[in-house]
């Protein structure tokens, strides 16, 4: 049985091992959230905070000569994945631990919300240049997601189930499977695994694994949507659908925001649909549905 197992759970689970403030995550968000609507309902999808950015990590003695050093490395990744960058970073991430920890809580409320409140995580740094690395930052960042009890998150991020289920991410993205030590690709980020200060390692970010009974498959890195679907489907045969691009103004409605690369990958027709609220980033747009401008930071005033 490929599609779902007896009692109709998902017999094929996909890991996603990211870090909300992660640039090669969010250049990855346009073949990711294809992939997910093939996919949906198809798989069980499950993302694992890696902690890019851990309470361990030294402080930088000079915190601005580190910002500019790493809005440039973000300035190249994006170059790479023609995902938008924040005209000024404000400062380089001080931890993922925050932002982790209201994105796991997040999905206490529903796929929907889940995803929805990640993507503003993600937009907190490479939109808006203010990481949400900080409590209050990364509760501010959601702040208004569509469907959000942001009461009952905040109790949720700041409860030790939610930072538990958050350390045990950080614990599973630190066992990568052998094949990722050493990887071979053409690919500008191959994504194999990264050696930890313990002389441990962990997956790249970001790394999908599949697993099924039959095995797994990972892909590591920043890979082309091809790749990703061979590792689904030669483990669930006919898994993986085939959706045609939405319509430009559903598309929109669908998602909330939407890149360049996005929309060229998940929208069809006349671009931008009408009433659509542009977000100018230092490396092309971001597209807003006035519903979600309406509540989203990058809209304010």
């Amino acid at each position: 049985m490929t599609g779902a197992a007896a009692g109709g759970s998902p017999s094929v689970e996909v890991v996603e091992y990211t870090d909300p403030l992660c640039p090669w995550a969010w250049g990855s968000e346009p073949v990711f959230r294809r992939l997910r609507t093939a996919l949906a309902g198809r798989v069980r999808w499950r993302r694992a905070y890696a902690i890019l950015f851990d309470h361990d990590d030294d402080p930088p003695p000079d915190p601005a000569a580190e910002t500019a050093w790493y809005a440039r490395y973000v300035e190249g990744i994006c170059a790479h994945t023609g995902a938008p960058r924040a005209v000024r970073l404000s400062r380089m991430p001080a931890s993922s631990w925050p932002a982790s920890l209201v994105a796991k809580a997040a999905e206490l409320q529903g796929e929907e919300v889940a995803w929805r409140a990640l993507r503003r995580l993600r937009e907190s740094v490479f939109v808006l240049g203010e990481p949400a690395d900080t409590a209050a930052l990364a509760l501010a960042a959601v702040r208004g997601t569509p469907g959000l009890d942001l009461a009952r998150l905040t109790a949720d991020a700041g409860s030790g189930a939610v930072l538990e289920r958050v350390r045990a991410d950080r614990a599973e993205a630190r066992r990568p499977v052998p094949e990722v030590r050493a990887v071979s690709s053409g690919s500008p980020h191959p994504g194999a695994a990264r050696e930890t200060a313990d002389g441990g390692h962990r997956y790249a970010l970001p790394t999908l694994l599949v697993r099924a009974s039959a095995g797994h498959r990972a892909v590591p890195g920043w890979r082309p949507f091809a790749e990703y679907a061979a590792a689904v489907d030669e483990l669930g045969p006919g898994l993986l659908g085939a959706p045609a691009p939405l319509p430009a103004a559903r598309a929109l409605e669908r998602f909330g925001s939407m890149t360049e690369p996005e929309r060229l990958l998940l929208a069809e027709g006349a671009w931008p649909p009408p009433h659509a609220v542009r977000v100018e980033t230092g490396n092309g747009p971001v597209w807003l549905h006035p519903d979600e401008a309406s509540v989203h930071p990058a809209a304010a005033g």
